[in-house]
């Protein structure tokens, strides 16, 4: 188990938590898995709304320019031929959805991977609470601040404790997201340079994490 350190908001230490090798072990870090999760969530986001007109859609007359014998010219059926200048285009981009499968264990997987680099980059922040006494953005930014944010930051909350005054405080927050600790994709944990977990939101998402880890399965069956 390893022992990570708990701040509040003005960036003093009021505790720790423990956090399983299983999850946040260096070795959990698998660069390939990343890769491929991050991959598929970017081709989700695609739009696909590339396209060309072909033949049908280009517009033109369909009349034949001229007979199909006789003038020394080559044969000819319509001006709007892809041969032509202005013409339609031949197996061109049409709108579609670039979105595909991900097998959900390999997600978990990668989840844990994020949140093990994260950690060993020491880039991984656990608060007591992501409260302030007012919904305010000044707030929160001199909370970053006194936490040692320079850059992004993505800020990650337990269902239960999300409140009005954290959205509101922290949505003008430039570089800045607000995730449940249920939502969190490893694109997310990858696109920002901090991670902030409140330490309720760690534990409950260490707990899901731990109980779909192959190893913790296994054991359990062979306890069974």
């Amino acid at each position: 188990m390893a022992n990570v350190d708990v701040f509040n908001l003005s960036g003093e230490k009021v505790g720790t938590v423990e956090l399983s090798d299983q999850i946040f072990a260096p070795e959990q870090v698998n660069e390939s898995l990343l890769w491929e999760a991050v991959k598929q969530y970017r081709a989700a986001l695609r739009q696909g709304t590339h396209a060309t007109k072909n033949r049908k859609l280009v517009a033109g007359s369909g009349k034949k320019l001229w007979k199909q014998k006789g003038t020394g010219r080559a044969r000819i059926g319509s001006v709007r031929s892809p041969l032509w200048r202005h013409g339609g285009t031949v197996h061109g981009p049409q709108p579609r959805s670039y979105e595909y499968a991900f097998p959900h264990k390999k997600l978990l997987g990668a989840l844990r991977a994020a949140l093990a680099s994260k950690l060993a980059d020491g880039k991984l922040t656990v608060v007591d609470s992501l409260e302030t006494k007012e919904a305010k953005t000044k707030l929160y930014a001199g909370a970053l601040k006194a936490l040692g944010v320079e850059r992004t930051a993505l800020l990650v909350e337990n269902s239960k404790s999300l409140s009005q005054s954290l959205i509101l405080g922290a949505r003008n927050l430039k570089g800045v997201e607000l995730v449940l600790n249920n939502e969190v994709h490893p694109y997310d944990l990858l696109r920002y340079d901090r991670a902030i977990f409140s330490k309720a939101a760690i534990e409950q998402l260490s707990e899901a994490l731990l109980k779909s880890t192959p190893k913790r399965k296994a054991a359990e069956k062979e306890a069974a």
